[in-house]
């Protein structure tokens, strides 16, 4: 943050490369008009300084106005910088993190009324050691945490100890930077009374015209890395920084003094640090601060340092960031830094502004240093370019860095399967700031219409952190996502975007369930674009089609597609068997790893595989042979039908078919299946159309969970005598017990009686629900135990995440992915990198912050008492009140301009600030609740009070004394506080104040809308207004 609007790199690149003036006038909502004259009203100033997202970081309002806003500006910071760097800020927590900030003193505790609410967080809130502590505290950094103060080289000397740190093995990784905010304009007072400051508030680095400093504010902050280490965590290296020095003038010329022999000593330090010679710099970005002493004495140390030796077509080329923004202080070291970084990255080095000519005071022909007063391209060198960075503090401290140009990285080589169908992850810590977010990115990626989506996917799955409120955006291609992110950003969720908030539901709390389902699934073309899209899918099922080939004479890959084939149900239901088990491996490869699985019927063959508890080949025996089974003598001869009631209901109903009936499956509380004979279940239709409930046929000729099935149970018994379950990895969920049970039990037996006995699913369900359970995942073709699973879960656990996996005859990926979405929004973690992989590093938007205003009320906001008189208000309008001598009239004083009161801002009268008619009713009820005269009998408004820009007004209410029927006189006046010597009183209105009302009885109103009303339409009242002239905000 630096002026000028500066928010973020490239906005200060475009500030340098467009040549900006950043100096402007005072802020006017810091309560700055309290200040006098002698030295111009102008800066360097951040905006906004007082907007701050506390809530993201987890802080209360009071304590955040409390806090020294340079802090505030810290957290803000890191936040980004770790985020520009590819780094998840979250996932620094407990790690070796440094953090070494250069800060000063911002005087913020002088600022505003003292409130005793604010009492416990003062200390904190203002102590300069927590400029780097509290960075550590709020982002769980255990490495060391430093505040560096001296003066102007505050930044360059903490990033000297951060590379120190780093080199010493300290610490794995640092923040360094350094931040200066002006809560109050004292340094502009001090460094005038000096002759100090510039007479038009900017710095002239090295010219003729130079006539001192310009003060400026602003925060920087570096991600520092060893270079190894950055390259092997494949993080964009933007500079190395290849040598530091730090040193102290010592008893030289005076404390404040500027000392030539200590610059160049420290300069020596910093390119002996480094290792390259004095002319292997190409560029310094200087003190440059534009005081007529400083600016030799520096100029002439560069001069006898890198100014020497230099072959006469490569002269040192020097320049100063703050002829365009002011003398930042604290914050200037980071601040050249970051301009040198990016100076390489464009490979140009931009003009300093302000320099007419070089200054006299400076013999440039001793040296080959040259003022750089227009912006040209880098030096062509044979080596990597160079810079160096200088800063000199007022207490002595000089510190100097070495920069260089970042090494050649080879192009990253996608080796991943890039996806039909691109995942956009976003999150944010409320719904606002998640909209806003996807605005950002949306604009982001219009305005760069190279960038590949599956880049832009992989940056934010793997350096943004995850919050409360998420959403998904699916889309094939850059038009379809910026669409989404669009709809999403308006509040109009188009057809591939998900959205959730965790902590809405049980998601995750025991994992995720896994459900598989038994036929009904099915559909001709499943699996088949998952076979091309998912490399996982396509080796499952080839290891499942191997498992199945003893016991099968058809082809796996081939029947997928053949509607004949899968019409068998000796075919599709070992099809089924190996699309189930091969769309769990594919959530498992998203990081979706289940903590228990249940099955319904033939589900319970892939539950029992997926949970470990049977080998892939012994699972394909089962499925293979029992269906073949069951087509071999049960299909042809039975049936299904789903009825919507209770169990109980259904027992009662089926009594009337004498056994030819049986529940087959109870998949929730009103969902029930019944199997038996076709004539039978015809009958049972006809009787649910009679009888007014629904039961529909299923579509399948044999009758599951019924006598049926006793038919074959010694051959099956039989035929899968050698499986050999054994103990499973995976909690499996029996829906023939309706509980937990251990899969070693899954012998022959057992897989006869799931064949026959009933599905106890909603039984299971609950058993699943009451161990901690609230997350389940149907992972079949279709889902169609989906409802069923919400009607029982929903009972006891509302907020429970129900989702499938793939539908009929939809795009495999895309639905994958949307129930992949509903997940991770829900709070279940997904490792999207399955998905994008690592990609191309790219810059992407920082987070969306929600600030809101946290600064004092100015200490004058309303009277100054002490030179008002004896008693002091509480009242945000009134400040003082002096009794009269000699009678008994009162005067009360005010004092308001905009920095005070910036409601007040919020009423114009074409475009001029008035005070408002009800603030002239507030002054005098107030006035007269003292005098005991509440009650306003008449008022007439006079004359407008108008409040300019800058600038304060001095008010007085005076009271008369009581006139004998008790009632007061009562006017308002003020004056322009600037010429108050000069200026007379205007008046602006007058009334008389009465201790009792004399308004007939019944003249209030008591009801709404009083009778005889009639309504109007509101909806353009303001814009109607505002055409008018009168300009209403939202105080």
């Amino acid at each position: 943050r630096f002026p000028g609007g500066v928010s973020s790199p490239s906005d200060l690149w475009a500030l340098l490369a467009g040549g900006v003036d950043a100096i402007s006038a005072f802020p006017t909502q810091r309560g700055w008009d309290v200040v006098g004259d002698g030295f111009a009203r102008v800066g360097g100033f951040v905006e906004d300084v007082a907007g701050f997202d506390a809530g993201f970081f987890g802080i209360s309002p009071r304590e955040a106005l409390a806090m020294d806003p340079q802090q505030r500006l810290l957290l803000e910071t890191a936040w980004e910088a770790l985020e520009r760097s590819g780094i998840d800020p979250n996932l620094l927590k407990g790690s070796r993190t440094g953090v070494f900030v250069g800060g000063t003193d911002s005087s913020y505790d002088t600022v505003g009324e003292a409130s005793a609410e604010l009492d416990g967080y003062r200390l904190t809130g203002g102590s300069s050691s927590v400029l780097s502590g509290r960075i550590a505290y709020v982002l769980g950094l255990e490495g060391p945490a430093v505040t560096v103060d001296t003066a102007c080289s505050s930044s360059l000397v903490a990033l000297h100890l951060a590379v120190q740190a780093l080199r010493s093995g300290e610490c794995s990784m640092a923040l360094a930077g350094g931040v200066t905010v002006m809560a109050t304009p004292e340094v502009f007072a001090q460094f005038a009374a000096q002759d100090g400051l510039a007479r038009d508030g900017r710095c002239k680095a090295f010219a003729a015209s130079a006539d001192g400093t310009g003060w400026g504010e602003g925060v920087g902050l570096l991600v520092v890395e060893r270079l190894s280490d950055a390259q092997c965590n494949g993080h964009q290296v933007l500079a190395v920084v290849r040598g530091s020095a730090v040193n102290q003038d010592g008893a030289s010329n005076g404390l404040s003094a500027p000392n030539g022999p200590s610059q160049q000593r420290v300069i020596r330090q910093a390119l002996a640090s480094a290792g390259v010679a004095a002319a292997e710099v190409d560029v310094v970005e200087a003190h440059g601060t534009g005081t007529r002493l400083g600016d030799p004495i520096e100029a002439q140390a560069l001069l006898a340092t890198y100014g020497q030796d230099r072959p006469e077509d490569r002269p040192l080329w020097l320049g100063s960031l703050k002829s365009n923004i002011g003398h930042t202080q604290a914050a200037a070291g980071v601040a050249g830094v970051i301009k040198m970084v990016l100076a390489m990255q464009q490979g140009v080095l931009p003009r300093t502004l302000h320099v007419d000519e070089p200054s006299p005071e400076v013999d440039w022909s001793v040296g080959a240093v040259e003022l750089l007063t227009e912006q040209r391209s880098w030096p062509v060198v044979d080596r990597p370019w160079r810079a160096g960075v200088s800063s000199f503090g007022v207490s002595g401290t000089n510190a100097h860095v070495i920069l260089e140009q970042a090494p050649e990285v080879e192009p990253a080589v996608r080796v991943e399967v890039v996806p039909s169908v691109v995942p956009w992850v976003l999150s944010a810590r409320s719904e606002l700031a998640l909209r806003e977010q996807a605005r950002r990115l949306a604009a982001y990626v219009e305005a760069d219409s190279g960038l590949d989506p599956v880049d832009v996917g992989a940056g934010l799955v793997s350096t943004r952190a995850s919050f409360e409120h998420r959403a998904v955006v699916l889309g094939t291609g850059r038009d379809e996502l910026i669409a989404g992110l669009a709809g999403l950003a308006s509040g109009e969720l188009g057809a591939g975007v998900v959205t959730g908030e965790v902590g809405q539901s049980v998601a995750g709390e025991q994992g995720v369930v896994f459900v598989f389902p038994g036929q009904g699934s099915q559909w001709v073309g499943m699996a088949r674009g998952l076979l091309v899209s998912s490399p996982v899918f396509a080796e499952r099922m080839g290891e499942c089609a191997r498992a199945l080939a003893p016991f099968v004479e058809w082809d796996l890959l081939e029947v997928l597609g053949d509607e004949e084939a899968l019409g068998r149900v000796d075919v599709v239901q070992p099809v089924l068997w190996a699309v189930m088990v091969s769309l769990a491996q594919v959530w498992r490869s998203f990081g979706v790893v289940p903590a228990a699985v249940v099955g319904h019927s033939q589900g319970e063959i892939a539950a029992a595989c997926v949970a470990g508890g049977l080998s892939l080949d012994d699972a394909a025996r089962i499925s293979a042979v029992r269906s073949r089974m069951i087509a071999g003598s049960l299909a042809g001869r039975g049936g299904m039908v789903s009825v919507g009631l209770p169990r109980a209901e259904v027992e009662l109903l089926i009594v009337r078919w004498e056994g030819r009936l049986s529940v087959a499956a109870v998949n929730g509380p009103s969902s029930v299946v019944v199997s038996g004979d076709p004539e039978a279940l015809a009958e049972l239709v006809v009787a649910g159309e009679a009888e007014n409930f629904r039961a529909r046929k299923i579509e399948v000729d044999y009758a599951s969970h019924s006598a049926h099935v006793e038919e074959i149970e010694a051959e099956l018994v039989e035929a899968l005598a050698d499986i050999a379950p054994v103990e499973g990895t995976v909690a499996f969920y029996s829906t023939v017990t309706g509980e937990l049970t251990d899969t070693r039990d899954l012998d022959a037996e057992y897989w006869y009686r799931n064949l026959r006995e009933t599905v106890r699913l909603a039984d299971t369900t609950r058993a699943l629900a009451a161990a901690g359970h609230g997350t389940f995942v149907e992972v079949s073709p279709h889902p169609v135990l989906t409802p069923s699973l919400e009607e029982t879960l929903f009972e006891s656990h509302p907020s429970a995440v129900v989702t499938g996996t793939l539908r009929r005859g939809e795009n495999e990926l895309e639905q994958l992915l949307a129930a992949a979405a509903r997940l991770h929004t829900r709070g279940v973690p997904v490792d999207w990198s399955a998905v994008v992989g690592r990609g191309s590093v790219v810059d992407l938007p920082t987070y969306a912050f929600q600030r809101e205003r946290y600064w004092p009320r100015p200490r004058a906001a309303a009277g100054d008492v002490r030179g008002a008189g004896l008693v002091s208000l509480s009242h945000p309008l009134l400040g003082a009140a002096v009794e009269l001598a000699g009678g008994e009239g009162v005067v009360f004083t005010s004092r308001l301009s905009l920095a005070s009161h910036d409601w007040l801002a919020d009423y114009l009268v074409n475009g001029v600030v008035v005070v408002p008619g009800t603030a002239f009713v507030e002054l005098l009820v107030r006035a007269g609740d003292e005098v005991g005269c509440g009650v306003l009998e008449d008022l007439a408004l006079e004359r407008p009070l108008v409040l300019s820009e800058r600038g304060a007004v001095q008010v007085q209410v005076v009271v008369g004394a009581p006139a004998e029927s008790g009632r007061r006189a009562v006017s308002v006046y003020s004056r322009p506080e600037e010429t108050a010597a000069e200026a007379g009183w205007t008046r602006h209105a007058s009334g008389a104040l009465a201790s009792e009302s004399t308004m007939p009885s019944g003249a209030e109103l008591t009801v709404w809308p009083p009778a005889g009303a009639e309504p109007v339409p509101v909806d353009d009242l303001y814009d109607g207004l505002a055409d008018a002239g009168y300009g209403y905000g939202p105080a």
